[in-house]
């Protein structure tokens, strides 16, 4: 996939692109609509390996879209900084491609337990009981990677 990347002097490694995601907070997950539109949603995510995961309600336009085609991009962008004098931008993207399904059981679990690791690691015990009082009211989506392309500008 990095051959479509124009700036070839900008393709960043895949373990950068992947560090980058281990990182990100929030990123951007872009889908086609029921109507054939584009459709992209800022949404937190846990990146693990060569997954994705998303948690979100257990009805709603997302998940009523992925259910039609589950192929999606997700992309994490990093720190920026204006050069105005430059008339360009300092910065690191990574852009993921995949498909995205839906989980249950033990990976379930095992997924949201990473997102009280990543987002609330100072809270485990009640990040924990709010899992299981939650757990039937939130759905977990699993974006199964199959390209990483990644992009910076350092100077």
């Amino acid at each position: 996939m990095n051959s479509n990347i124009r700036r070839q002097d900008r393709v960043t490694s895949i373990e950068e692109s992947a560090d980058l995601l281990r990182k990100g907070e929030f990123g951007i997950l872009s889908m086609c609509s029921t109507e054939n539109e584009g459709y992209g949603i800022p949404i937190s995510y846990v990146f693990d390996n060569d997954r994705i995961y998303f948690h979100c309600a257990t009805e709603g336009t997302k998940l009523k879209y992925l259910r039609s085609n589950n192929k999606v991009s997700f992309c994490v962008v990093g720190e920026t900084k204006i050069m105005p004098s430059k008339f360009g931008t300092l910065y690191n993207s990574a852009i993921v491609f995949g498909e995205i399904i839906e989980i249950e059981g033990d990976e379930k679990r095992e997924a949201l337990m990473l997102f009280l690791e990543k987002y609330s690691s100072d809270f485990m015990n009640e990040g924990i009981e709010y899992i299981n009082k939650l757990y039937d009211r939130v759905q977990v989506l699993k974006l199964s990677i199959d390209t990483i392309t990644g992009k910076s500008r350092k100077h």
